[in-house]
């Protein structure tokens, strides 16, 4: 087992990154490698299938959220963005993906549901910009679990254990260090790609509006593809961490524990205590309140219904 960055770096150091992973876990579930890669191209198929459904919109369970990537993908189509293809496709592809999760649609977690538009929207739209090859892509989606796997043998990895730098945060670092080895970085360009990724999210807090994973979520996996892009960007241009990453990820956990209850994933502090953010709440509540009635109305009625039958 490979317990720390510091031991992946010097079991690594001159090898393929993904190889090291596979084979790792060839040893510690006794899976073959072919049925690790064959199960990774199921969800890189997924998450293409995912993005592909989520350009086309649909308001969310919530409904907070829901159109934004169709909208994105409007004035990308029609030549209103500013961005380059590559950023613009990353933001489009994440937000498309957390569409379809607000809509309880079909997506592959990474490492969670909340976080689950950070890693495709960066993988997808470099394999797409850059035509890469997809078993390119796999082999990434390897580093990057590998990546989260170290990180969560210190870290629980939920909004709710130690706010949203835990997942969001977490996501950038595995997509960093997955972009990284896409473009041919070695394996100490790819840790401190998350490493970079993942110092700059420190802090970051949980505070879904209404208790709903939507507002500010569908879009902060957005912002927080292009961070990832731009920490592997440094990486492969030579920017090292100071802050070794195994020290970073130590910190994220102290910083989680510090981090008030309110500003994990309780809906009692941060953006969900704001005016707008108290009205959602509570107007979400009352929904689910009339919901309720409205189920019980049909059960007395129908309870009502039996009895008269039976005379």
């Amino acid at each position: 087992m490979i317990e720390s960055f510091k031991q992946l770096e010097q079991i690594a150091k001159d090898r393929d990154l993904a190889d090291v992973f596979l084979e790792t876990d060839e040893q510690e579930h006794a899976v073959p490698r072919d049925q690790i890669l064959e199960a990774l191209r199921k969800r890189r198929a997924v998450m293409r299938d995912c993005v592909e459904r989520g350009k086309n919109g649909g308001l969310s369970m919530g409904k907070l959220v829901g159109n934004e990537a169709k909208l994105l993908n409007e004035a990308f189509q029609n030549g209103k963005t500013f961005l380059d293809p590559l950023t613009v496709k990353a933001e489009l592809y994440a937000l498309s993906v957390m569409g379809e999760n607000s809509r309880m649609g079909v997506i592959v977690a990474a490492p969670t549901a909340g976080a689950g538009g950070v890693v495709p929207g960066m993988l997808l739209a470099l394999e797409e910009e850059r035509k890469i090859d997809q078993e390119k892509t796999v082999r990434a989606l390897v580093v990057a679990g590998g990546i989260g796997s170290i990180i969560a043998l210190t870290a629980n990895i939920s909004g709710a254990a130690g706010g949203c730098q835990n997942e969001v945060g977490v996501a950038s670092s595995m997509g960093a260090a997955g972009v990284a080895y896409m473009m041919g970085g070695s394996t100490r360009q790819s840790i401190h790609a998350a490493a970079l990724a993942l110092k700059n999210t420190l802090g970051l807090v949980c505070d879904p509006v209404g208790g709903l994973v939507e507002v500010p979520c569908v879009k902060r996996n957005a912002l927080f593809a292009v961070h990832g892009l731009t920490a592997a960007q440094l990486a492969l241009a030579g920017v090292e961490s100071v802050i070794p990453m195994d020290e970073i990820v130590e910190a994220m956990v102290r910083i989680g524990r510090a981090l008030p209850r309110g500003l994990k994933e309780t809906a009692e502090g941060g953006l969900a205590t704001t005016v707008t953010g108290c009205e959602i709440g509570q107007r979400i509540k009352d929904e689910a309140n009339q919901r309720r009635a409205a189920r019980a109305a049909e059960r007395e009625r129908a309870a009502q219904e039996r009895k008269s039958a039976i005379k």
